[in-house]
C-alpha cells in the first residue's frame, strides 16, 4: 500500500556549495546573525545604561541638589567603589600561589578604567541643576531615551572646581532662559569643554548616548 501523501516528509532542499542559491542563502543567514547580534548588543547597552542612570536615580536627595563637591563624593566614595566588597572576596578566596579568576580580572580592569575616566574627565548626570533634578525625579527607571534628554557635565578629579557642560539638555523645560545651571560660589563653570577634554568623551560604563 502506498504511503500517504500526508505521512511523506517534504524533502530539505540542497544546493551546490558554489550555486548561486548557495550564496543567496549564505548571505541571508550571515545577515540574520548579524542583525541578532546588533539586538543583542543593543539591549545590553540599553540595560547598562539603565543601571547607570538608575545609580544617580537613587542618589538623589531627598529635596534640593546636590553641590558640586557632593557630586564628586558620591562618584569618589560610592560609584568607583561599588564593586571593593566583592573584589576583595574574590581575593580572599585565591589560593596563595593561584592566578586570579577572570572575576577578579574584571573587577579590577573596571575599577582601573573609570578611575581613569573620573580623573581624565567623567560625563555625568547633572545633579547640582535644579530643574534637571526635578525631571530626574519624574523618570519611570525605564526609558533610557527620557534621561537622554536631560543635562550632562564633565567633571574630574584633577580640577574639581570645574564641571563642563558636555549636554545641555533637550527636554522643553530646560530650554527657557533663565534655566541657568548653579554652582557653589568658588566654582568654575564651562559651557564649552577646554581643548584637554577634546579626547575623553567617556561615560562610566562605556558612551551614554
Amino acid at each position: 500500500m502506498a504511503p500517504s501523501r500526508s505521512s511523506k516528509q517534504k524533502k530539505e532542499k540542497v544546493f551546490h556549495p558554489d550555486s548561486r542559491k548557495a550564496a543567496q542563502a549564505t548571505r541571508t543567514q550571515l545577515r540574520k546573525n548579524k542583525l541578532s547580534d546588533a539586538a543583542s548588543h543593543r539591549k545590553k547597552k540599553l540595560s547598562l545604561q539603565v543601571d547607570v542612570y538608575g545609580f544617580f536615580y537613587h542618589a538623589l536627595p531627598p529635596e534640593g541638589v546636590l553641590s558640586l563637591d557632593e557630586l564628586h563624593s558620591l562618584i569618589r566614595d560610592v560609584w568607583l567603589t561599588r564593586h571593593d566588597d566583592e573584589l576583595e572576596a574574590e581575593r580572599a578566596a585565591r589560593r596563595k600561589g593561584r592566578p586570579k579568576s577572570a572575576k577578579e580580572i574584571k573587577l579590577e580592569e573596571t575599577r582601573l578604567r573609570e578611575s581613569e575616566e573620573y580623573r581624565t574627565g567623567m560625563e555625568v548626570l547633572d545633579l547640582t541643576h535644579a530643574t534637571n533634578v526635578d525631571l530626574l525625579r519624574r523618570w519611570d527607571q525605564k526609558e533610557v531615551a527620557y534621561v537622554q534628554m536631560l543635562q550632562f557635565i564633565r567633571i574630574t578629579s584633577t580640577d574639581p572646581i570645574v564641571a563642563v557642560v558636555s549636554k545641555p539638555g533637550k527636554h522643553p523645560l530646560l530650554q527657557t532662559p533663565e534655566n541657568v545651571m548653579s554652582l557653589e560660589d568658588d566654582s568654575l563653570l564651562l559651557t564649552e569643554p577646554p581643548s584637554r577634554f577634546a579626547s575623553t568623551m567617556m561615560t562610566m560604563d562605556g558612551p551614554l548616548a
